[in-house]
């Protein structure tokens, strides 16, 4: 007969005892979440985990969920915030570059060549939390639960691609405002295209670049239409969870706390994948190295170029914050010198 150590047998006995507790002590809950874009597996490995396992384990049972990426509704990402504050779910997630044609305030975190690393970018979303959350609650009556980003956002080209320089007349699909204002920068067209239609309009010479993550990029089959990866971050595809008001002041406060607990252990998650993920995606897109997603492409990866590193900044401070600045405000400029600015070490001025 199997012995177990009298320590472990009260070990497991009060953890679940714990949350027999737990879920008798929480009212029942049941949230309809749509999560962010489905084919990452920042998505499948992490985001899903999260809300079909994690949150209700640790409830007890007491909260259950329904997950469906927003993809995978047939939406395009740029409505999750408007049906969310409709009442249409209760959890929403989405980029906040998408959003940005809408309030300028969403792409303060995370605006194009302004955070140069992932850590960087990290200590700018932290930064402007508190502003993203007052906004959101006035504006949109959602409550925010977290704030997370992808990882390096790179260029993807069909056509050899040696540095910014060569954005010039190029077409590029963009996610935001500021990455149209730092392709413009350069000559270049921003062009606004659902994430779903990039591969074909890649394949087709629709668009001649497309910017995403490395390793999305490669999910996705950019690869197919794209030729040349150029490894420099242009931004990071901050991404926002909100919970429609009315959802989240229905739950209980150890509900609350639950969801709060959970979604703080999924953000330092997906900060540690992107950290791996940005190596994993250059080996799966060019085949040096081993690809643990599939089989690997031959992808052309160009190296960055010492003198695009000024250009980078050279767009962000002559194209980038100004046309920012002027679309977002006073108040909001005010804000961003006062968070995001001290990160970055810049100033910008409302209006110019």
């Amino acid at each position: 007969m199997t012995t177990f150590p009298i320590r472990s047998l009260l070990a497991a006995s009060c953890l679940a005892f714990g949350g027999a507790a737990l879920a008798q002590a929480m009212p029942k809950a049941t949230l309809n979440v749509v999560g962010n874009l489905g084919i990452t597996t920042q998505s499948k490995e992490l985001e899903a985990p999260m809300w079909t396992q994690g949150v209700p384990a640790a409830s007890g049972g007491a909260i259950t969920v329904t997950f469906k990426p927003w993809n995978e509704m047939g939406l395009k990402g740029g409505e999750v915030i408007k049906l969310l504050r409709q009442g249409l779910f209760d959890v929403g997630t989405t980029v906040l570059g998408f959003l940005a044609g809408e309030a300028a305030i969403n792409d303060a975190l995370d605006l194009a060549g302004a955070s140069t690393s992932i850590d960087m970018v990290q200590d700018a979303m932290a930064a402007f939390r508190p502003h993203l959350d007052a906004y959101y609650a006035k504006n949109q009556q959602v409550k925010v639960l977290g704030v997370t980003s992808y990882g390096d956002q790179v260029l993807y080209c069909r056509k050899e691609f040696n540095g910014l320089s060569d954005l010039k007349g190029r077409k590029v699909r963009v996610s935001g405002s500021s990455q149209a204002d730092f392709v413009e920068y350069f000559g270049g067209s921003g062009i606004n295209m659902p994430f779903g239609d990039v591969q074909q309009g890649l394949q087709n010479g629709v668009i001649d670049c497309a910017i995403t993550g490395i390793l999305g990029g490669y999910k996705a089959k950019w690869y197919e239409g794209a030729t040349y990866l150029y490894r420099l971050p242009i931004n990071f595809a901050a991404s926002v969870t909100a919970v429609n008001m009315k959802s989240w002041n229905k739950l209980s406060p150890e509900a609350q706390k639950v969801l709060t607990d959970q979604y703080r252990k999924l953000e330092k998650d997906i900060y540690a994948q992107n950290v791996r993920e940005n190596e994993i995606g250059i080996a799966c897109n060019t085949g040096k190295g081993s690809c643990p997603e599939g089989a690997a492409a031959s992808m052309v990866l160009v190296d960055v170029k010492p003198a695009d590193l000024e250009l980078r900044r050279k767009a962000l401070e002559e194209r980038v914050l100004p046309r920012w600045a002027a679309r977002c405000g006073e108040a909001c400029v005010k804000d961003w010198n006062d968070s995001v600015g001290k990160v970055v070490n810049l100033k910008a001025v409302a209006g110019k």
